[in-house]
């Protein structure tokens, strides 16, 4: 898990030409996305379409991701933070618990700047998978330059759910997706790109990763 510091960041949507700035405070996030081997260790599932360990899993609906951090957060004797209904129509996050979680956006965009404000983080061919050098396939975590806080693949590759609900007046219960993904032409893989989904939709460019709340714990 990687340390992202507290900070502030300005989002935006083009569809409102709505901006809005949100104060993040400090929090964990993986380095990597969740990979198909930690998603198969932690449910016994494997539900990608292209199999292969150190591939982002991918094929998981949001759903899928918040069970999860739940499991996760059990397994390692951590308390969940996800309280979710038996028949998963609502979810509700308890800030209090020291469990894994979905980041939000805010903190999804925050911490794929990285102290930059350009469009990416570096050059996209460096630093990301996408339409113009993934030869229509999805690429193992790491195969490109992380950000200068070390987080890996926060461009292309796959997209990533995040917590926060994209517009709940217009959208429903559809959720934010960010990052863009291995198959997406270069202008949907920015940091400030939002897109959105069905919490139950299962899409084979489509991932996650995991945050914890708070600065690591001293020893």
């Amino acid at each position: 898990m990687v340390a992202v510091p507290s900070g502030r960041v300005t989002l935006s949507d083009r569809r409102t030409r709505s901006t809005w700035t949100v104060e993040v405070a400090p929090f964990r996030m993986s380095a990597f996305p969740v990979t198909q081997s930690w998603y198969a260790r932690v449910t016994g599932l494997r539900p990608s379409s292209v199999p292969g360990d150190r591939l982002p899993v991918e094929g998981v609906s949001w759903w899928d991701a918040v069970r999860f951090c739940n499991a996760l957060s059990e397994r390692e004797g951590l308390t969940p933070v996800y309280e979710l209904s038996v028949d998963d129509e609502r979810a509700a996050w308890d800030t209090s618990a020291n469990g894994y979680r979905l980041p939000t956006e805010a903190e999804w965009e925050h911490a794929c700047r990285a102290g930059s404000t350009g469009a990416r983080y570096g050059p996209l061919d460096e630093v990301a998978w996408y339409q113009g050098n993934s030869e229509g396939r999805i690429h193992a975590v790491g195969g490109r330059l992380p950000n200068s806080w070390g987080l890996y693949d926060m461009l292309g590759n796959v997209w990533d759910w995040c917590w926060d609900l994209y517009d709940a007046e217009v959208y429903g219960t559809y959720r934010v997706l960010r990052g863009g993904g291995w198959a997406d032409e270069h202008w949907s893989c920015r940091a400030s790109v939002r897109r959105r989904s069905h919490p139950t939709f299962r899409i084979d460019d489509v991932g996650f990763r995991v945050a914890r709340s708070g600065p690591p714990t001293r020893p």
